[in-house]
């Protein structure tokens, strides 16, 4: 059920009287500002049909970033419009423009609109996601609003706000000025620099940025174009009107009240000389190690000895299966689909990551630090033969190509050694078909779905060794088809929404 709308709150004795002598600076920008938009509030329909392209735009941006059936507060509500675009489970807006509040009321009933100012928020509740758009140009003190946002934010919560790019200042202003879009009063205009520095002066971090919105009109074929494909190219990039920041609150250690068990996942095609050393080398992990080998297919003894080493320790947290399908990613899916732990790891079973740095990737997870662990083989020396050349440029090149993708630095996407927490992968399965059956590696179904819940990828760099045993599964051309063809799936999906 949605929120219904709640009545209870009296408007503040201060939203409409004027400026009075001994007011402070801040309350006197207050007053002004609630009564400017009081008077915007009852100009919408005017007002609105020149903006109706921006905000549409906005809407298509939020929903794709917020999942539908979330529990969502808006700081800076306004109309209730956007808010009420991203389909909340439970929606609160918050603005201190009574009028505006009643006409969000009047538009959106079954949601919750509360009278209030952003710097003395305090609903005593928490939330999935925050929003916070056109705001932080057009508030007193932009730190204070993001701590005070922070305080209704839960471990997991995200915070996304947009706000206009300072190229645009003049623009805005002459399009303002003849009244082809909404009056503004004096703004702050911020850089992405200044925001980061805020957001983590009241600790919250950074998990993504874009630039969006290169044509605020809604103009057919020529807006989507220049919003959907052109807004995300350099140099057009830097003519964007909007920023678009996703943030999550800077915390502590994520683990759970008891020590999280951790499943690793092994898949194994024609590595029997290596199973006995997997056995013998991945260590015991926080609250205990699940290891589970899927053996894919194999034209050797792997899975006997598989069996053998399960066999000859009684009692361990030992499982093994004969993949159903075929492929490394399918392999991961169904080790994953079997696994227990609150902590899911992928380990190949070459060991050319060494088990042993497997604790470093729990302790970025348990820490806090990061929600994605990555492993990264390019940037200590490796063996001789760990990686051929060509190899190694195509994961250079493919790492500039995924970063831009993932809104995240990724240096090395092939890397299959990668830690999660199970309750994100589970929401990376519910969404999956969003990008469809596309990746045979593992490797950027979740990349792809990390990003897509804006969660906070961290490389973890290791030494990459070569293989004492068999010989490698990638075939680099082929394969690299693959990785062009998914760079093209992920840019659809990820970039061009």
């Amino acid at each position: 059920m949605l929120a219904a709308p709640d009545k209870s709150h009296s408007e503040p004795p201060s939203v409409h009287r004027a400026p009075a002598a001994g007011d402070s600076q801040r309350e006197v920008f207050r007053v002004a500002r609630v009564a400017h938009w009081n008077l915007v509030a009852q100009s919408l329909d005017r007002v609105d049909r020149w903006n109706r392209g921006y905000h549409r735009r906005l809407h298509d941006i939020y929903r794709w970033l917020i999942p539908a059936g979330q529990r969502v507060l808006e700081i800076g509500s306004g109309t209730g419009d956007l808010l009420a675009a991203v389909r909340p489970h439970v929606g609160v807006g918050v603005d201190f423009s009574p009028e505006m509040v009643r006409a969000a009321r009047q538009r959106h009933p079954d949601l919750r609109f509360v009278i209030g100012d952003a710097h003395e928020l305090n609903l005593g509740e928490t939330f999935d996601w925050i929003v916070l758009s056109d705001l932080v140009n057009d508030v007193w003190d932009v730190q204070e609003v993001f701590a005070r946002a922070r305080a209704h934010a839960g471990p997991h919560t995200r915070m996304v706000l947009n706000f206009y790019s300072r190229l645009w200042e003049l623009p805005l202003r002459l399009v303002k000025r003849v009244g082809g879009a909404r009056p503004m009063l004096d703004q702050s205009w911020l850089t992405f620099h200044d925001i980061d520095n805020l957001l983590e002066l009241a600790g919250c971090e950074v998990v993504r940025h874009s630039v969006e919105i290169l044509w605020p009109l809604k103009t057919p074929v020529v807006a989507p174009l220049c919003n959907r494909v052109l807004a995300k190219i350099w140099p057009c990039s830097m003519m964007a009107l909007t920023h678009v920041v996703v943030a999550r609150p800077e915390r502590g250690a994520d683990g759970l009240a008891r020590r999280p068990l951790v499943s690793v996942v092994v898949p194994a095609r024609n590595e029997e000389g290596n199973v006995p050393q997997i056995f013998q080398r991945v260590p015991e992990l926080a609250g205990g190690t699940e290891l589970i080998l899927v053996e894919g297919h194999s034209s050797d003894g792997t899975f006997n000895a598989i069996e053998r080493e399960i066999a000859s320790r009684p009692g361990g947290r030992y499982i093994s299966l004969r993949q159903t399908g075929t492929g490394k990613g399918n392999a991961v899916r169904e080790g994953f689909a079997r696994a227990s732990g609150d902590i899911l790891v992928i380990l190949d079973a070459d060991l050319t990551v060494a088990p042993e740095d497997l604790p470093r990737f729990i302790e970025a997870l348990v820490s806090g630090r990061g929600e994605f662990v990555n492993g990264v083989r390019l940037v200590y020396p490796m063996e001789q033969r760990a990686m051929r050349f060509f190899n190694l440029i195509g994961n250079k090149f493919f790492s500039l190509v995924f970063s831009w993708l993932l809104g995240q630095p990724v240096k090395d996407t092939l890397c299959g050694t990668k830690a999660l927490w199970k309750r994100d992968y589970e929401r990376i399965v519910a969404d999956r078909a969003y990008f469809g059956d596309f990746d045979p590696f593992g490797d950027f179904d979740l990349l792809f779905g990390a990003a897509k819940l804006s969660r906070k990828i961290i490389e973890m760099p290791i030494r990459y060794r070569q293989r004492t045993y068999g010989e490698t599964q990638i075939q680099r051309w082929r394969h690299g088809l693959l990785l062009l063809r998914m760079s093209v799936i992920g840019a659809r999906k990820l970039r061009c929404v």
